[in-house]
């Protein structure tokens, strides 16, 4: 048996040790919003928070979390405790960030762990830390402006005009050519 608070709320898991995360999650749990992408750490559409850090879901074994703090996509809430309200996800609502929205769980766990660490990123940090979230859809130019929004509407300012929907379209994520790949 093994323990784990998952989105605050303490779970037993009686497992193989070994069972990925990601798939304790899915079948065990009922907790559909971590997506299976690649199977093998690469995509990120795994990405669920290790005690508020991002990590890979599909390449962690279950035995590897016990006694941990586990947060999910159906977890990220804001800092009132609203479930699905967090800055970072009505910053996606807002810029209208997903298409078919597969990634996106993994893209908004990702960017709500650094906007953890680092409050007020630069383009440089964002570009660096999503760099391992691929998503097939390429709305990276949306995904950059809504965690720039996020994160100045989580420190309680006001977004500036460079954050709103109508400029999001000249900001440049990802882009291969520049990133040396």
């Amino acid at each position: 048996m093994i323990k784990i608070t998952l989105n605050n709320k303490p779970v037993e898991l009686d497992v193989d040790p070994q069972m990925p995360l990601l798939y304790a999650l899915r079948d065990e749990l009922k907790l559909t919003g971590t997506k299976f992408g690649c199977g093998a750490g690469q995509c990120g559409a795994c990405t669920v928070h290790l005690n508020g850090t991002a990590i890979r879901s599909c390449i962690t074994p279950v035995s590897a979390i016990a006694e941990q703090a586990i947060t999910t996509i159906e977890g990220l809430a804001d800092s009132k405790g609203r479930l699905g309200e967090s800055s970072v996800q009505v910053a996606w609502r807002e810029f209208k960030v997903p298409q078919c929205g597969y990634c996106q769980s993994g893209q908004m766990m990702s960017a709500a762990a650094l906007l953890k660490v680092t409050p007020q990123p630069t383009d440089e940090q964002i570009i660096e830390h999503m760099q391992g979230n691929i998503c097939r859809c390429g709305t990276y130019k949306r995904i950059k402006a809504a965690i720039k929004s996020a994160a100045a509407h989580s420190s309680g300012s006001d977004l500036s005009a460079s954050h709103s929907p109508v400029s999001k379209n000249g900001v440049e994520i990802f882009d291969a050519s520049k990133q040396g790949a």
